[in-house]
């Protein structure tokens, strides 16, 4: 099968989605310019260079409350936002996250989460994510859209990095312990439970 995505497809679910997985969640924090937290997990998220390390997320469409969701519009006015990590035990409260609620509400409280201070900015972190990056923004990138969607790119410079001690073993991190779950197609999800390594020739860098 082939087809051109802007002239349609023949599914009932377009299938774009299920196609490039498993894509890790990004759980970002934010706060508004009066300080009301906002936390909202998005998959279209990854790292994309690491001297210095940085990250982006993408967010696709507005919010029923304005034009931009409430991530987008907390880091176009802080400059700051902080990347946790949604683990199989939070599944049920990332799912309670990503519901469109008023700017003034905030997340961390309605799905039971716990914050905590971040070392660097002011937007706090997700207590019990293993890992919590804060980052800086460096800039946004409006993004060709075929409808009146609204999708932007949001790369962030990751300027502190926290780690669980108890999954930092041998001096390496035990990435498969922390049990990140990482989002499939349509509305399914999968677990990072396994690893496997192989060997190159010559100095790995990477």
């Amino acid at each position: 099968m082939f087809y051109e995505p802007k002239k349609g497809n023949p599914f009932k679910i377009d299938p774009f989605k299920s196609l490039v997985f498993p894509r890790p969640i990004g759980w970002i924090s934010s706060i508004n310019k009066n300080g009301v937290a906002n936390l909202a997990p998005y998959s279209y998220f990854n790292a994309v260079a690491d001297e210095p390390p940085q990250v982006m997320f993408c967010s696709n469409g507005s919010s029923a409350h304005g034009k931009y969701k409430d991530s987008l519009s907390n880091i176009l006015s802080t400059k700051e936002f902080v990347v946790n990590f949604v683990t199989s035990n939070l599944r049920n409260q990332m799912n309670i996250s990503s519901r469109d609620f008023k700017p003034d509400e905030d997340e961390f409280y309605f799905s039971n989460l716990k914050k905590k201070k971040s070392k660097l900015i002011r937007v706090p972190s997700l207590k019990d994510s293993p890992v919590n990056l804060e980052c800086k923004l460096v800039k946004t990138i409006k993004l060709k859209s075929n409808s009146k969607k609204i999708s932007t790119m949001i790369v962030g410079e990751v300027i502190g990095i926290y780690i669980n001690n108890k999954f930092i073993k041998n001096n390496r991190v035990d990435s498969v312990s922390m049990r990140y779950i990482a989002r499939m197609g349509y509305s399914e999800y999968t677990t990072i439970a396994s690893k496997f390594s192989l060997k190159r020739k010559g100095k790995i860098l990477n």
